[in-house]
């Protein structure tokens, strides 16, 4: 997917900044930093009325989720009161946050963070084009010309795994232009992988990471589910898969390096529960909008089209618990179609990010998620981990009485 011009500006009228377009209509869940002695993270529901912390009731995020009806759960109980919404939003940022109001963090907790790559077409082909350049941006601009006039960018009609999609693999082959990307882009099994450790991800606000020796690299903006151990989707957010395309490019040996990085997966800005106005058949017809504006005056948008994936969501779900279990269930980036091909710089350099980009990604139904670009070393580093978390929980009283 290259960068355009028509892709509908992020909101800036108060809360619809971050809001779904329905406003708090929606049952919309998350997690906070609260203050307190001790402070730690709590799971939050955003009404009209304000922020209600729910810890008392479920002391994870994971344990709401793994309720029967996670929406209907959070409408039974009233909760405590913390702050306005406006407050939270307002707070919820990189640096100067008040200590004495609650921000966001990304709103899962004890699931796994998976993603599944090469799920839409245009972008299976910018995955061509990185393996084909060695992750050299300059050479990207000349494979583009050449490998789209043999293998067109028609590959969105073609169903993975089909008799359709084995004859493309052989006439390919014959051309010695098939690929890793092709493979799990057309071919009968998804690539599904770990993205980030669990409670490593940043929320709404706080500073997404790129590693310093990286010179071309990109955002993701993608859909993510919220999927509990049952396999069911109950819910999804917005993420911000970070893809470091010239370390990815030069191996796919290197996934981890390019993907799994200090502060470099963000989701939020809270976890839309499905409901009776909410659920599948709207995600499946969502649109993404990303917008990077940079300190230089650059500006770059784009669109990923959820109705262009290649494998429904329900499919990547279910080859992600194919041969796996996970018993706190797992939140799944679904790919992107979006792969910005537009200069930054000089002519043939492609995109990639600079320090301080603040990176927009919104849609009608999810929100809005911003983060602004750093470096993963300059990052805050990650500290809270599951030892943390559970001393954290008892610590507060929160591992009796309420469900963990």
């Amino acid at each position: 997917m290259t960068a355009t011009t028509t892709a509908m500006p992020v909101r800036t009228d108060g809360l619809h900044q971050v809001l779904p377009q329905v406003g708090l209509a929606g049952t919309l869940v998350g997690r906070v930093w609260r203050a307190g002695m001790p402070a730690g993270p709590a799971v939050v529901v955003v009404r009209p009325d304000g922020v209600f912390d729910l810890s008392k009731h479920f002391a994870t995020m994971s344990t709401l989720l793994e309720t029967d009806q996670p929406a209907q759960a959070v409408r039974s109980v009233a909760g405590e009161f913390l702050c306005s919404v406006d407050a939270l939003l307002d707070n919820s940022k990189a640096e100067g946050q008040d200590p004495a109001v609650p921000w966001l963090l990304a709103p899962c907790d004890l699931q796994v963070v998976k993603a599944a790559g090469v799920t839409f077409a245009g972008s299976m082909i910018e995955r061509v084009i990185e393996e084909q350049a060695g992750g050299d941006a300059s050479r990207a601009l000349g494979l583009r010309s050449q490998i789209t006039a043999l293998i067109g960018t028609s590959l969105s009609d073609i169903r993975p795994g089909s008799a359709q999609a084995l004859a493309l693999k052989n006439l390919l082959q014959q051309k010695k232009l098939w690929s890793q990307y092709l493979e799990v882009g057309i071919g009968p099994d998804a690539e599904v992988f770990t993205k980030a450790p669990v409670l490593a991800s940043v929320g709404h606000g706080q500073d997404i990471g790129i590693r310093a020796e990286s010179t071309w690299n990109n955002p993701e903006p993608e859909v993510v589910l919220a999927v509990s151990s049952r396999g069911e989707i109950v819910g999804a957010a917005l993420g911000n898969d970070v893809n470091l395309r010239d370390i990815e490019g030069r191996s796919a040996l290197l996934l981890g390096k390019a993907k799994d990085n200090n502060a470099s997966c963000a989701m939020g800005p809270f976890i839309r529960l499905f409901d009776g106005h909410f659920g599948l058949d709207q995600l499946r017809r969502e649109t993404v909008h990303l917008q990077v504006t940079g300190d230089d005056g650059y500006t770059l948008r784009g669109i990923n089209t959820m109705a262009s994936i290649s494998r429904d969501p329900v499919d990547l779900v279910a080859q992600t618990l194919a041969c796996h279990q996970y018993p706190d269930g797992f939140m799944l980036f679904l790919g992107t179609l979006f792969a910005p091909t537009e200069d930054r710089d000089e002519p043939g350099g492609g995109f990639t990010h600079k320090l301080g980009d603040v990176v927009s990604i919104h849609s009608p139904w999810l929100g809005c998620l911003r983060n602004r670009v750093t470096h993963c070393e300059a990052a805050p580093p990650w500290r809270f981990g599951l030892r943390a978390f559970i001393g954290n929980l008892a610590d507060r009283g929160l591992l009796q009485g309420a469900r963990l």
